[in-house]
């Protein structure tokens, strides 16, 4: 297969389409999850994210309809508030024969997913792709596509393979992009990098020409269990993944979470989400924040048999506490006035006196 090739010329604006980093937040805790009702059924149901604005749920499923063995599909509604309506695919080319999922909407109408269509510049070393494990799709790449405003889509375009791209000859799963100060940063899991322990944490640059840099493994969030599907929320200061770090076996995923100051910053130890609603004796995947970091939405697979469906937790956004500020200090040059200009407002004030008691 060939090197990597350059993202088209409507990404070279990537960086600067994608929203600043929004002001530090602090929340509540989260609530017991329910199911998308509107979305799910008896086929599988995964990779669940919503679009920036919250009004379009992006999710790969395997229901009839479809345009191979796994597809992207997106319901929308009209506000926030409203329920999510009828799904729709997301159509040729955005989906293909073969593996589509993990798609991840960005302001600028373009769309991240991972594919195991085999196109000439992938990173796939043969012609077909390989078999998906148990319960699993097959490896695949990240690709970026475009939608227009009559709802087309361009062709996916490979992100370039490693070490000129993110991508490797394994498997990339659930990007996921940020933009800070220091710039904009593309984040996945990958098992495909020489230093890959299984599924571990990665994350690249975003070029000024819209091309994307080979992933680095992100140390604090990576062990040498499988770590996967990374989302960062909208501010950059929190992710959530999956992991199975505290499980027997892969299939065993929980949905862990760890926390940043600020963007330049390490992440916090990762921490297992002690929500007994939340991470089950199921299998937990794909989780994803809304842009205002309220609602968690994750998938859940009871087993390797059961399809899999959507569900969603929320919370409430707090505001952050104020800070104690010291009384202000005077430094002795103004003590001395105030102490000046009280004496005299005091030999005023018994002048007043005696004057008004010269006249009775």
């Amino acid at each position: 297969m060939s090197a990597a090739k350059r993202i088209p010329a409507f990404a070279t604006t990537l960086a600067l389409a994608l929203p600043c980093a929004a002001p530090a937040q602090d929340f509540g805790p989260w609530g017991n999850p329910a199911p998308v009702a509107a979305i799910n059924t008896s086929a599988a149901e995964g990779c669940p994210i919503e679009a920036p604005d919250g009004l379009g749920l992006y999710f790969a499923s395997s229901r009839p309809g479809g345009q191979g063995k796994l597809d992207n599909w997106r319901s929308r509604r009209a506000s926030i508030q409203a329920e999510w309506g009828t799904a729709e695919n997301l159509a040729a080319p955005a989906n293909s024969p073969e593996f589509d999922y993990c798609p991840t909407p960005l302001d600028d109408g373009s769309l991240l997913l991972v594919s195991s269509r085999q196109t000439a510049d992938d990173c796939y070393p043969g012609d077909t792709p390989p078999e998906p494990p148990t319960g699993g799709p097959s490896a695949g790449d990240i690709f970026l596509a475009h939608e227009d405003a009559t709802g087309t889509w361009s062709t996916p375009a490979n992100l370039g393979c490693y070490p000129d791209g993110p991508n490797t000859a394994g498997a990339e799963f659930s990007p996921s992009m940020v933009t800070a100060s220091a710039g904009t940063f593309l984040f996945f899991s990958s098992n495909g990098y020489p230093d890959s322990q299984g599924q571990d944490i990665y994350m690249s640059q975003v070029n000024a020409d819209g091309s994307v840099s080979a992933g680095v493994r992100v140390t604090e969030l990576s062990t040498a269990s499988d770590d996967r599907m990374p989302n960062v929320r909208a501010d950059g200061l929190e992710i959530v993944f999956s992991s199975n770090r505290a499980g027997a076996t892969p299939f065993d995923q929980d949905i862990y979470v760890a926390t940043r100051a600020s963007v330049t910053s390490p992440w916090s130890t990762p921490q297992r989400l002690d929500i007994a609603t939340i991470n089950t004796a199921a299998s937990e995947t794909r989780a994803s924040l809304s842009g205002d970091g309220t609602r968690l939405y994750f998938g859940r697979k009871l087993d390797a048999s059961d399809p899999g469906d959507v569900f969603v937790a929320t919370r409430s956004r707090i505001a952050a506490p104020i800070e104690a500020r010291p009384a202000p200090t005077l430094s002795a040059p103004v003590l001395a006035l105030l102490a000046l200009l009280l004496a005299c407002a005091a030999r005023c004030a018994r002048s007043m006196q005696q004057m008004r008691g010269s006249k009775h």
